[in-house]
């Protein structure tokens, strides 16, 4: 999901500006529009500093952001207002952007707003996060929620560190052929080929092919590192575009193996980010409209706010998603148990426990069969880079015999 930055007036005409996830520009208008707003204007966050002290969203980790809602719930079940509990946390904060941020938080609270208003005003907080602090305002219960909040953040931060820790080995491997075919055309084919040139042999065509690719490397390696400089630098640019995003978005969704594997992870995100607001108090079509919003998948994203209307439209939930065609069977009919005995918080977890669980054994699965096609692949093209290289030198020594 993209982020704008948005421009408007309430029935009062009082003008607000605030940051919201939406689909495209269009989307976040007609939202605003039917909601009674006059839209001046919505642009697109990229390049616009959030408000509230500037903080992006890489200068604040997960794992902070967990650790400090943890030490405002403690604060606050110790009895301490809003306001003193924020002022201490805002004391002992490191980080100098979200220190200024919670300072920008303090005044908004001071001057009558509400806090997830004052945390939405950021720009950079999570709509889940003042989704679920507006449901706990609004019900009293603002300590359940936030511990819920908590609960589910270490879930999915713990989740996503157990995704990446299991990649880091093939990755390695990839690093490790990388370097090593470097190292190979740009220091030991040249060496090869000035012996070649200096003993005027007759080559076959592959060493003449190998020693051409080595030769070319070593002139024009300045070129070569431009290209693929710019051509990362084009690949970084067009995927962070709303076409490049969608269209790789599609892709991940039809790659062999990991695309079930996205497709499971993205449902048991959807279904903790709707159990945790459900939980909190929150309506189940508001819950909806928020975790579409808060979902980095476009795919998953419009199936989710298409399933929202039917709902509001009185159609049961799970109707509503397997309509879709995009969730899988086995999660619809546990939301249709869910729905039919009244637990669909709990059920939603267990949606997400069991496909969480579903995800990293078929992950571990993929990767038992990459790990050893990368070393297979490492060790065919050493072996046809030094197989071209010496093959001469077998031909000159059965001429010597």
């Amino acid at each position: 999901m993209a982020e704008f930055l948005v421009k408007m007036a309430d029935e009062r005409g009082h003008v607000l500006q605030q940051v919201e996830s939406g689909i495209s520009e269009q989307e976040i208008r007609n939202r605003f529009a039917q909601q009674g707003f006059l839209v001046y204007s919505v642009k697109s966050r990229r390049g616009v500093l959030p408000m509230g002290g500037g903080l992006s969203k890489k200068s604040l980790k997960a794992d902070q952001f967990v650790i400090f809602n943890q030490q405002f719930l403690t604060l606050i079940k110790a009895g301490l207002p809003i306001l003193k509990s924020l002022s201490v946390l805002t004391k002992r904060q490191k980080n100098r952007s979200f220190k200024s941020m919670l300072e920008n938080i303090q005044e908004r609270v001071k001057s009558g707003e509400l806090l997830s208003e004052a945390f939405e005003a950021q720009g950079s907080i999570s709509k889940i996060y003042t989704t679920t602090l507006l449901a706990g305002e609004r019900s009293g219960n603002l300590e359940e929620v936030l511990g819920r909040y908590i609960a589910f953040q270490r879930i999915s931060v713990s989740f996503r560190k157990k995704l990446i820790s299991s990649l880091w080995y093939p990755a390695l491997l990839i690093i490790a052929l990388t370097v090593m075919l470097t190292f190979l055309m740009t220091y030991v084919v040249p060496q090869f080929a000035d012996l070649y040139s200096a003993l005027n042999a007759q080559l076959p065509a592959i060493t003449v092919f190998m020693l051409g690719i080595g030769q070319g490397i070593r002139h024009y390696y300045y070129i070569i590192i431009a290209v693929l400089v710019g051509l990362v630098f084009s690949v970084i640019v067009w995927t962070r575009s709303e076409k490049g995003s969608r269209l790789l978005d599609a892709l991940r969704y039809k790659l062999p193996i990991f695309g079930q594997i996205w497709m499971k992870y993205q449902v048991a995100m959807f279904s903790r980010t709707l159990s945790t607001l459900l939980s909190g108090g929150l309506p189940l079509v508001p819950s909806l409209e928020t975790a579409s919003h808060s979902i980095n998948s476009f795919k998953i994203a419009s199936n989710v706010e298409t399933a929202a209307k039917r709902v509001r439209e009185g159609r049961s939930l799970s109707s509503s998603i397997e309509e879709t065609k995009f969730f899988p069977d086995l999660a619809v009919e546990m939301v249709e148990v869910g729905e039919s005995t009244g637990a669909l918080p709990a059920m939603l977890n267990s949606v997400a426990d069991f496909y969480e669980e579903d995800v990293q054994n078929s992950l571990a699965t993929a990767m038992q069969l990459i790990e050893p096609t990368i070393l297979i692949l490492m060790g065919i093209t050493v072996a046809f880079v030094l197989l071209s290289l010496y093959l001469p030198i077998f031909s000159l020594g059965a001429q010597v015999h």
